[in-house]
């Protein structure tokens, strides 16, 4: 510890550097502070009110006794020394206020930049972020177009099948009937033949009448076989022609629906890659937008421990 005749030997500055920082750095430690509070205890102040006055006497003797020249001399030295301090500290603050003045400009030219460059980045998200939307406006319309013409074109390739479907079964009810007139025509006519037959074994006479009026009926049931057998035959030309343009129909449905499957492929696939591009956007801007945050974060403290 410092002896009173040392401390005595330093100047103002000294004395006060001690106070203010060598006699603290010592007690900061809970022994030195105990052993600075059992000094202080130890210290006797019975007589301390009777050694004030001994001084404030002493005090007011050498006022008296001193040299009014010496006083002046004295004062006047102390207030040059209070001066060059003061004059000190004003230097000691001006290079500090011109230090934070030249670190304060370089942060508010380095922070315009910053702003001009976001401001730019900021123009230029909003330019791709409406050229963006545009593009979705036009792809969702696409896509209800397409899905409107899809809609008309099952709707009519149903509409076509449900008439093919009703030609056909009317034609195939036509051709049942027609069959069955055949039929019975034909069971008509082998009855016809053999009732002839029969007749003619039986009487000489009625052979000649019956060949004759006979001819008259073959060229008859010849001329309507001959007819409902073409009916049958233009039937079934029409059947194969119907089931042919059946399944044409069906053929044009499949690729049509085949259509309409790549064509919802590709409007997913354009939407995935306009969300992507959106993601992507979004994630890069908030990106850049944290970096810069974390960045001036620690820049603004070191300038606030310096100030």
């Amino acid at each position: 510890m410092m002896s009173k005749k040392d401390l005595l030997a330093l100047d103002f500055e000294g004395i006060l550097k001690y106070f203010r920082v060598t006699l603290p750095k010592k007690y900061r430690s809970e022994k030195t502070a105990r052993e600075l509070l059992s000094v202080a205890t130890s210290i006797k102040v019975k007589r301390l009110k009777k050694y004030t006055k001994d001084y404030l006497t002493q005090k007011e003797l050498q006022k008296h006794q001193e040299d009014p020249l010496t006083k002046l001399q004295r004062e006047n030295s102390k207030y040059q020394l209070n001066n060059l301090r003061l004059e000190h500290e004003n230097d000691s603050l001006v290079n500090e206020l011109l230090t934070v003045r030249s670190q304060l400009e370089s942060e508010l030219k380095s922070a315009l930049e910053k702003l001009e460059s976001y401001c730019k980045e900021i123009s230029t998200t909003k330019k791709s972020l409406a050229e963006v939307e545009d593009e979705k406006r036009r792809l969702e319309t696409e896509v209800n177009q397409l899905k409107e013409l899809c809609r008309r074109e099952l709707q009519q390739a149903e509409s076509e099948i449900s008439r093919n479907n009703t030609i056909i079964s009317e034609y195939k009810q036509i051709c049942s009937q027609l069959n069955l007139r055949l039929e019975k025509e034909q069971k008509l006519f082998q009855d016809f033949i053999n009732t002839v037959k029969n007749e003619i074994g039986e009487c000489e006479i009625c052979c000649k009448k019956i060949f004759a009026s006979n001819n008259s009926l073959i060229k008859k049931s010849n001329s309507v076989t001959n007819e409902s057998s073409i009916d049958a035959v233009d039937s079934d030309k029409q059947i194969r022609e119907l089931e042919l343009e059946l399944a044409q129909t069906k053929l044009a449905l499949v690729e049509a629906e085949c259509k309409n499957q790549d064509l919802i492929h590709q409007l997913n696939s354009a939407i995935a890659e306009i969300q992507a591009s959106k993601n992507t956007w979004l994630h890069k801007t908030w990106s850049s937008l944290r970096d810069v945050t974390k960045k001036d974060g620690p820049s603004s403290t070191d300038n606030k421990e310096s100030t």
